[in-house]
C-alpha cells in the first residue's frame, strides 16, 4: 500500500497531464484528418477536446505546485532582506492555499448548482458538473501539493537549509 501511494505521491498529476495531452492531440488529429481528408466534421470532437484541455490545465496548476514551478515576482522579493525572504515565500504559499481552498469551495457550490439543474453540454450531452469539477480537483490537488511544500520549506529553515523555488 505504501508503494502505491508513494508512487501516485511522485507521479499521479504527470502521467494524468500526458494522458490528457495525448487524448487531446488525438481527438484534435482526428478532426483535422476528418474535416479535410473526408469533408465530413464531427459534431462533438471539438468539445471534448476543450473540456479535456480544462481538466489539463487544472490538473497542470497542481503538479506546477509540486514541482514548485509557480511563477513568483523576483524582483518584489529582492526588495526583502536576504534573511526575510524565505519566510515571504512561505507566506506566499499560505496565501495561495487561502486562495485554492476559496476556488475549491466556490467550484464545489458551482458544481453542485450545475448538478441541480441538470445542465449538459451541447454535443456529448455529458453533464456540466464534471466539467466545472476540474476546478475543484485541481484546485484541491493544488492545496494537498502546497501543505506538502510548506512543509518542505519549514523543514528546510529549522535546518538552516536554503530550499529552491
Amino acid at each position: 500500500m505504501k508503494k502505491i501511494l508513494k508512487w501516485l505521491d511522485d507521479n499521479a498529476e504527470l502521467y494524468l497531464c500526458v494522458f490528457l495531452m495525448s487524448f487531446m492531440t488525438l481527438v484534435t488529429f482526428i478532426q483535422v484528418v476528418m474535416r479535410k481528408v473526408f469533408n465530413n466534421s464531427l459534431s462533438w470532437s471539438e468539445e471534448l477536446a476543450r473540456y479535456v484541455f480544462i481538466w489539463l490545465i487544472y490538473i497542470g496548476i497542481s503538479y506546477g505546485c509540486k514541482l514548485r514551478k509557480h511563477i513568483k515576482i523576483d524582483a518584489a522579493l529582492n526588495l526583502f532582506p536576504k534573511k526575510v525572504r524565505p519566510y515571504i515565500v512561505v507566506l506566499g504559499d499560505i496565501l495561495f492555499i487561502v486562495f485554492a481552498v476559496y476556488i475549491v469551495y466556490t467550484g464545489t457550490v458551482y458544481s453542485l448548482s450545475q448538478m441541480q439543474y441538470n445542465m449538459r453540454s451541447p454535443a456529448l450531452k455529458i453533464p456540466n458538473e464534471f466539467v466545472y469539477m476540474s476546478t475543484v480537483v485541481g484546485f484541491g490537488l493544488a492545496v494537498i501539493r502546497q501543505i506538502q511544500t510548506i512543509v518542505y520549506r519549514v523543514k528546510c529553515l529549522k535546518n538552516g537549509e536554503e530550499f529552491e523555488g
